[in-house]
């Protein structure tokens, strides 16, 4: 599963560069507050396994108007070196490697 180039953006992370991608639009889940925002990293030169973040917070875009936070770089290169202590390899294929920072969501009744 790569990212599309088109609205990712570059982060480099301790002398690595990688591409990272918030959808714009809530997926219906996240609309309705039910699942919090994810996105994606992949390394940009060799893009293998896709690292998929899902935060604590709702989508911005949201329908329901609860607030959230947009997510930041430093936050993506926190998940980018959490995900590598974990075992991430950026460049080896495979299947998405989910980092879950979750915690404290609480999704909409």
């Amino acid at each position: 599963m790569a990212l599309g180039r088109k609205g990712s953006r570059h982060i480099a992370v301790d002398g690595t560069d990688y591409r990272w991608r918030l959808r714009r639009r809530p997926t219906y889940g996240q609309a309705l507050c039910w699942s919090p925002c994810t996105y994606a990293v992949e390394h940009a030169d060799h893009p293998g396994t896709t690292l998929v973040v899902t935060t604590n917070q709702p989508h911005t875009g949201n329908w329901l108007g609860r607030p959230g936070n947009p997510v930041l770089p430093s936050e993506v290169s926190d998940a980018i070196r959490s995900a590598l202590r974990q075992g991430w390899v950026p460049t080896r294929a495979g299947s998405p490697f989910h980092l879950d920072q979750s915690a404290g969501f609480s999704p909409s009744p």
